[in-house]
């Protein structure tokens, strides 16, 4: 390879960005104690990093195309160091959700310019060694993230999972400016701000009203107004994405029934594989005495079968089609969630081992071959929007899958534990539960919760697998015979805006 300085830098901010969607959930039960949080301020610590990435993805990846892929980057990575001190200074849970937002604004920044950072400084052979690279430090991401926030919060504090990237930030600013080089998309591109802006009120007032109705309920004036507003936000996105000359998503391709079964496989991966995590965390922490390092060890068995298993798809299973990998895939984590779903009052963490292997094992099957399929289900020339589409419904569906799960969790231990529950929740989160009930009535409130929760990413995980296997068909060239595998797609896209790669889970 030419030189190894562009990658090392541009995965430096990978792992970063990666690393914070989860190191955080172990983390959860410690920042509800020393800020007094609830148990929904405990759903926007890992929603409004999630969100604000998820709606600002397509449209930072446009602005870079306009001011200069690297200067975008680098101001990503500036800021995600800044929202991190300030996420590590705060001192009420307010300010740290609106530092976790901010962060998102910065890792949306860098995760829409890695991938054509890589593709104007890569060709060849070493494009794809550097994709090879930079795809195995996203899923290392993944897989240190739990075990590195329990080491940290268990040691010297949760503030410090947010303080370590400030010197791996000074490195990777300092590599950007010294080894890559500035790159641009075509000349004449707009940015579509009324579709970002209207993007970003959808998604965070969708978010919003479900976290509401967990503490008020679904009928509540602001649940109301937030699903009205998330509405008024929808309908306000399709006009000005057809009337805008560069849209963040052409409307078109949502004609295409395989396009639309990636899709809804992407938004269901991400939500059902890893929405129930935070709150597993929460109950292993605070019910059943664990430790953050050891909360974070608990889910090394899913980490590692990803790992595994997206290796050995890699190598055995290439050509087969994505529908049946992806498809596939899913059914398997939602046999992982059922099988999780077998929680009561005497059950302990390795209740859960079996489905979370399963759900390991899932993940692999997908998050290798989804991008692909995204790809593949779209010409060459929007190959780009494409890769971008699929990375803003996989963390949109993350952020959604927190918020529904966590209010269904909520919701369940009102009805087991009785209205003053949910006041105790909104007021000081699981933990304040066990001054004011039995333990034996709190634990076995907490595990139907879990449970409701995941028999419902269960089914979700099952209606999106069948879509995917009905919508997702091989092109007619495929079906005649002439099969063009992802891998090279994807080599191509990497260049294009917002990026056409798969990010590790979540």
């Amino acid at each position: 390879m030419r030189t190894w300085e562009p990658l090392t830098a541009v995965c430096l901010g990978t792992f970063m960005l990666l690393l914070d969607v989860t190191i955080v959930i172990v983390a959860l039960p410690d920042m509800a104690r020393a800020l007094d949080a609830s148990l929904s301020d405990l759903q926007w610590v890992v929603d409004g990093y999630a969100l604000a990435l998820a709606a600002l993805l397509l449209g930072a990846g446009a602005t870079a195309d306009i001011l200069g892929r690297r200067r975008v980057h680098v101001a990503g990575t500036v800021l995600f160091a800044t929202a991190s001190l300030l996420c590590g200074l705060a001192h009420g849970p307010d300010a740290l959700v609106a530092a976790r937002a901010l962060q998102g604004v910065g890792a949306a920044a860098m995760l829409a310019t890695t991938l054509p950072l890589l593709g104007a400084v890569y060709q060849g052979r070493q494009r794809s060694a550097a994709l090879g690279v930079w795809g195995a430090v996203s899923g290392a991401a993944a897989a240190v993230g739990p075990v590195l926030g329990g080491l940290l919060a268990e040691g010297p504090g949760w503030r410090w999972i947010f303080w370590v990237n400030l010197p791996v930030s000074v490195v990777a600013v300092w590599l950007t400016l010294k080894a890559v080089p500035e790159s641009r998309g075509p000349r004449g591109m707009r940015v579509d701000w009324a579709g970002t802006v209207t993007f970003a009120v959808f998604a965070g007032g969708t978010a919003y009203a479900v976290v509401r109705a967990g503490t008020d309920g679904w009928t509540a004036p602001a649940t109301l107004t937030s699903f009205a507003l998330a509405a008024l936000a929808l309908a306000c996105f399709v006009p000005a994405e057809r009337r805008a000359a560069h849209p963040l998503l052409d409307l078109s391709l949502l004609r295409r029934p395989a396009f639309v079964g990636v899709m809804v496989g992407a938004f269901a991966f991400n939500g059902v594989a890893f929405g129930v995590t935070p709150y597993l965390s929460i109950w292993m922490q605070t019910l059943l005495g664990m430790s953050p390092v050891r909360g974070g060890l608990t889910l090394l068995p899913m980490t590692m079968a990803a790992m595994v298993t997206a290796v050995v798809v890699g190598k055995r299973l290439h050509g087969v089609p994505a529908r049946l990998t992806v498809g596939g895939g899913l059914l398997l984590i939602a046999a992982g969630c059922f099988c999780q779903a077998v929680l009561d009052a005497g059950s302990d963490w390795t209740a859960l081992v079996p489905g979370f292997v399963l759900v390991g094992v899932g993940t692999g099957f997908v998050a290798p071959t989804v991008a692909g399929a995204a790809l593949a289900a779209v010409e060459p020339a929007r190959a780009g929007m494409a890769g971008g589409a699929v990375n803003t419904v996989r963390q949109l569906g993350y952020a959604l899958g927190v918020a529904v799960f966590g209010t269904v969790v909520t919701s369940r231990m009102t009805g087991t534990l009785g209205h003053d529950a949910s006041h105790t929740l909104a007021g000081g989160g699981a933990g304040a539960l066990r001054g004011s009930f039995p333990e034996h009535l709190l634990r076995s409130a907490f595990a139907s919760g879990l449970d409701a929760a995941l028999v419902t990413a269960g089914c979700a995980g099952v209606v999106a697998a069948v879509l995917v296997l009905v919508l997702v068909r091989p092109p007619r060239a495929a079906a005649a015979g002439v099969t063009a595998p992802a891998g090279p797609a994807l080599r191509e896209a990497s260049g294009d805006r917002a990026g056409g790669g798969a990010a590790a889970r979540p």
